[in-house]
C-alpha cells in the first residue's frame, strides 16, 4: 500500500454537483418524515435511547477501537471515523422493515440523526479524532475550518430536510408520489458520480481497493452484529434490536465522500474507504435483513 497520502481532484463544477445531489437526496429522505415521528415514540424512551446511543456512541467508540489493533494507515483510519460520525443512511428504513425490525423507530432515528447531522457529525469526528494522537495530528495538518463545514452541512442536510417536511406537512399526497421516484434518481445519480470518480482515478482507487474491502467487511459488520447485542443486552425487544443493528450499519457514506472532497483534499485513502462503504453496506444490510426476516419475532414480557 502506499505510504503516500494520494488525492482526488474534481472541478469546482463537479463538487457543487455532488453536494446537490446530496441534497437532492436529503430532499427525498425528508418527504417519508413527519413532525409526529419526534413525538410518536414518547413512550418508547428507552428503545430511542438505546439507538441514539448505539449511532453516536458505540459505533465510533468501537471504530476507535478497531482502529487502534489494525495495521492501517492514519488516512484509512480517519475514512473509517468519518463514516462512523455520519448520520443512518437513508435505505436503513427499508431494511428495517423487511427485517420485521420496529420501523417507526428507524424512521425516527433516521430523522433525528439527519438532523443533528449538522453538528453532532463534525464534533463527533474532532472528539472521538483527538483519542488517538496520530489521527488528531493528522486532522490538523488539513487545517479544517470548523464554521465552514458546518455551513456546508447546513446547506447540504438541514435546509432540504426542513424543506422536505415541510413539503410533506403542506401537501402530503404530491410528496408521496415524488417520494419514490426522487429516491431512485438521486441514488442514481450519486452512484454515477462514484463510478466517474472511480473511472478517471482507477490507480488510486485500485491501490487501497483490496485491503479496504475487508476493512469495510470487519467494520460494518461489526457494527451489525455488535449494536444487535448491545440492544439485547438492554433487554429490548427483539424487533428493537434488529432496527438498531441496522441503524447503526447503515451509515450515510455519500455525505462522507462529500465531507472528503470539500475538507479533506479528496484523499483517496479516505474516499475509497467511504465508497466502498457506501456499495457494501447495501449488500450487508440486505444479507442482514434477509436472515432477520426468517426469524421469529419475540417479544419481550413486559413487567
Amino acid at each position: 500500500m502506499p505510504a503516500e497520502s494520494v488525492s482526488i481532484h474534481f472541478s469546482s463544477g463537479s463538487l457543487t454537483a455532488l453536494n446537490i445531489c446530496l441534497a437532492i437526496i436529503m430532499f427525498g429522505v425528508a418527504l417519508d418524515i413527519q413532525w409526529k415521528h419526534f413525538t410518536q415514540l414518547a413512550n418508547e424512551k428507552k428503545t430511542v435511547a438505546t439507538g441514539l446511543l448505539a449511532q453516536f456512541i458505540f459505533l465510533p467508540l468501537m471504530t476507535v477501537l478497531l482502529i487502534a489493533v489494525l495495521p492501517i494507515s492514519t488516512d484509512m483510519a480517519l475514512g473509517m471515523l468519518l463514516v462512523a460520525c455520519c448520520p443512518g443512511g437513508n435505505v436503513s428504513n427499508f431494511f428495517s422493515q423487511l427485517a420485521r425490525g420496529h420501523v417507526a423507530l428507524s424512521v425516527t432515528l433516521t430523522a433525528f440523526s439527519s438532523l443533528a447531522a449538522f453538528i453532532i457529525t463534525p464534533i463527533s469526528f474532532f472528539v472521538w479524532g483527538s483519542l488517538i494522537p496520530t489521527l488528531s495530528n493528522e486532522i490538523k495538518s488539513f487545517e479544517i475550518d470548523f464554521l465552514s463545514l458546518m455551513i456546508n452541512m447546513i446547506s447540504i442536510l438541514l435546509v432540504p430536510l426542513i424543506l422536505g417536511m415541510w413539503v410533506t406537512a403542506a401537501w402530503p399526497a404530491m410528496s408521496k408520489k415524488m417520494a419514490g421516484s426522487l429516491r431512485i434518481i438521486s441514488m442514481l445519480m450519486l452512484t454515477g458520480f462514484i463510478i466517474v470518480a472511480v473511472l478517471n482515478n482507477q490507480d488510486g482507487f485500485s491501490a487501497y481497493l483490496g485491503d479496504v474491502f475487508w476493512i469495510v467487511l470487519l467494520h460494518n459488520g461489526l457494527g451489525l452484529l455488535g449494536a444487535y447485542y448491545f440492544s439485547a443486552a438492554l433487554k429490548n425487544s427483539e424487533a428493537v434490536n434488529r432496527t438498531v443493528a441496522i441503524e447503526t450499519g447503515i451509515q450515510n457514506s455519500g455525505l462522507g465522500l462529500i465531507l472528503i472532497f470539500n475538507f479533506f483534499d479528496g484523499n483517496t485513502a479516505m474516499a475509497v474507504v467511504a465508497a466502498w462503504w457506501g456499495v457494501w453496506h447495501l449488500i450487508s444490510g440486505f444479507a442482514f435483513a434477509s436472515f432477520m426476516r426468517r426469524r421469529a419475532v419475540v417479544q419481550l414480557t413486559q413487567p
